[in-house]
């Protein structure tokens, strides 16, 4: 028994216990341990007994292994997290590769999933995975959301969770509001030119209008920026009176840097250029890029956390949105 409690007392210098150690110290069969902690029905626990196999396990700190649970079940204990195949630099593999850590310590899998054009892959993952619940950054196409739903598992689209704060418009609202606290009134929206990639644009763009509506601007200029095109329309915002532009990513808006340049015009002087995503191009720009920078560890711990409570588990509290974001100010503004 000694033995346990110091277990219990230093979990980092000894094995993870197991259903055995809280049968033991709850002196109960293994048995009776797996019907209280999975709660299966139909089983006459009574409360006295009940009540000691969880307090066993909460003194030795048991944890139970969720994919063993799983499995047992008939489920294959696998969350899937689909990665977007939207231009967001680095977050989406630095928020899963965290997300799987987090979710691993409660003995669940995490498998990634690439999207791609078409959404044939997520589909056959989400049938062929048979997992418990299904992840993404981004809201997914109709097929996949129909795929997630014929499998009657819970699906999290982390960049529409209460906790990150409606974060497109939030993101307008940063940009949006450094921008006019410098004097901009006249902004415009820089597209990418890839096709792919303009949803991602769509859900930027939604946040910049509505945070520029609420301050009474003039509507946003908007157009594609592609290394052919792009002295033709930083040109053509200069002679419309735009004072600024906010890029759909950093890529694009270096892109714009690249029209400025060769319009012969300057930067921030005759517009400033702010992106998202704090992609490292951004820092040796020419000027260096203000950009928006998002917390993948923040991102991560509101994901974990919608997962375990989708799934019933304890839940940690979720970040709010200023864990989220920040501006990272440079010379291009």
């Amino acid at each position: 028994m000694a033995g346990i409690s110091d277990a219990s007392a230093d979990p980092a210098k000894t094995p993870r216990p197991t259903h055995a150690d809280v049968a033991r110290l709850a002196g109960v069969s293994t048995a009776t341990v797996s019907y209280v902690l999975n709660k299966s029905a139909g089983r006459r626990i009574s409360p006295a007994t009940h009540d000691a196999v969880l307090e066993a396990a909460e003194r030795l700190g048991y944890r139970p292994n969720a994919a063993a649970r799983n499995l047992a079940r008939g489920r294959s204990g696998v969350v899937l997290y689909v990665v977007p195949r939207v231009s967001v630099g680095e977050m989406p593999m630095l928020v899963g590769s965290q997300m799987t850590t987090e979710l691993a310590r409660r003995g669940l899998l995490q498998v990634q999933v690439f999207e791609t054009e078409d959404d044939q892959h997520v589909i056959e993952a989400i049938k062929s995975v048979d997992p418990i619940a299904v992840t993404s950054l981004f809201p997914l196409s109709h097929g996949a959301r129909q795929a997630a739903g014929a499998a009657q598992v819970p699906l999290i689209e982390i960049g529409l969770l209460p906790a990150l704060g409606d974060p497109h418009l939030a993101v307008g609202t940063l940009r949006v509001d450094y921008l006019t606290s410098i004097g901009h009134t006249r902004l415009a929206f820089a597209y990418t030119g890839i096709a792919k990639w303009r949803a991602l644009g769509d859900y930027w763009l939604e946040g910049i209008t509505r945070a520029a509506h609420i301050r009474d601007l003039p509507p946003i200029a908007v157009d594609a920026v592609t290394v052919d095109n792009a002295v033709e329309v930083v040109s053509g915002w200069h002679d419309d009176g735009v004072t600024a532009v906010c890029a759909q990513s950093d890529e694009v808006a270096c892109l714009v840097l690249y029209g400025i340049r060769e319009a012969g015009l300057s930067c921030p002087g005759d517009l400033a250029v702010i992106g998202v995503d704090a992609n490292p191009i951004g820092a040796i720009s020419s000027p260096a890029l203000t950009t928006v920078e998002f917390d993948p560890a923040a991102v991560a711990e509101a994901a974990v956390a919608a997962v375990l409570h989708e799934l019933g588990y304890p839940a940690p509290d979720s970040p709010q949105f200023t864990d989220i974001a920040h501006l990272i100010v440079r010379a291009s503004t």
